[in-house]
């Protein structure tokens, strides 16, 4: 009625005369970003961009989110909570793995304890030591006591499907404890295979240290511009990105992810302190990705 009336009236319908649920409709085809855009237009576009139709179809329908709908009293909060890495959320009630949202576009994003990594115990069951971490969503953390061969591997159960038609990248997030020894050498490596095929390989330093790379090795930390170097986060890890890939088809989600990190000397390493292996969409171009 509302449309016929501004026809009549002007002569033109525009779109702010559409009814409110058809808006709400159109809105929930586009992405998170674009519903917040579209609440700046007007307050017939607020109250539709705002609308519990929108929201529930920005959440993933298969993340369980009956116990944040305890908490939240609209989709739109549920949907702001889960983007919230703090607020993960268990897959299938394995809290060793976690996903949360990419609030931008609501694309999936996970994290894998230590315990869902694969270790070396090359020095016995004495490696590693697990203990609780003040900064880790995750109950426990594992921390290098010593080894001469390190190569960890994290892969994405299948549970866990990526967001289709989304750039992701792993990153391994750690911390190093005083005394750390081993890490700062530039034969590290890390790579991403998807169904075992390598789709990125890089050279990187974990933690950087120029006089105890010449000391050990006699030349400049991670070996040339091209080694890669860890940024430290907000939160208080570091973390180092793994590699790129794209889920290019919704059959993409499906295939078998695994990010590893190595190093390729042998020799005594230890003080390495591992979260986890993080998989997030990212939306800025590198050429060596």
């Amino acid at each position: 009625m509302a449309s016929t009336a501004a026809a009549d009236q002007g002569g033109t319908t525009r779109v702010g005369d559409l009814p409110q649920a058809c808006l709400a409709h159109a809105i929930a085809l586009t992405t998170p970003r674009d519903a917040c855009r579209c609440a700046a237009v007007s307050p017939t576009f607020r109250a539709a961009a705002d609308s519990g139709h929108v929201w529930r179809r920005f959440l993933p329908e298969d993340l369980g989110l009956q116990s944040l709908s305890k908490t939240t009293s609209t989709s739109k909060e549920a949907y702001l909570r889960l983007c919230d890495g703090s607020n993960a959320v268990p897959i299938n009630g394995d809290g060793g793995c976690r996903v949360w949202l990419e609030r931008a576009s609501g694309a999936k994003c996970y994290a894998l304890s230590a315990r869902r990594l694969s270790l070396p115990w090359d020095d016995g069951e004495f490696s590693w030591r697990w203990t609780p971490h003040s900064l880790s969503r995750f109950s426990e953390v594992a921390e290098l006591v010593t080894c001469t061969s390190l190569d960890i591997y994290g892969r994405l159960p299948a549970a866990a499907a990526l967001t289709p038609s989304t750039p992701y990248a792993a990153y391994l997030v750690y911390d190093t404890a005083e005394g750390h020894r081993g890490l700062s050498y530039p034969d590290q490596e890390t790579a991403v295979a998807v169904s075992g095929r390598v789709v990125a390989r890089h050279a990187v330093c974990l933690r950087p240290d120029d006089a105890e790379s010449c000391k050990f090795r006699g030349g400049t930390v991670g070996g040339g511009e091209g080694t890669r170097r860890p940024e430290q986060r907000k939160d208080g890890w570091w973390e180092m990105e793994i590699g790129r890939l794209y889920t290019s088809a919704a059959r993409d989600g499906e295939q078998e992810v695994v990010a590893s990190f190595e190093v390729l000397g042998w020799y005594p390493k230890r003080g390495l302190i591992i979260e986890g292996i993080e998989f997030r969409p990212v939306y800025t171009s590198n050429k060596n990705s």
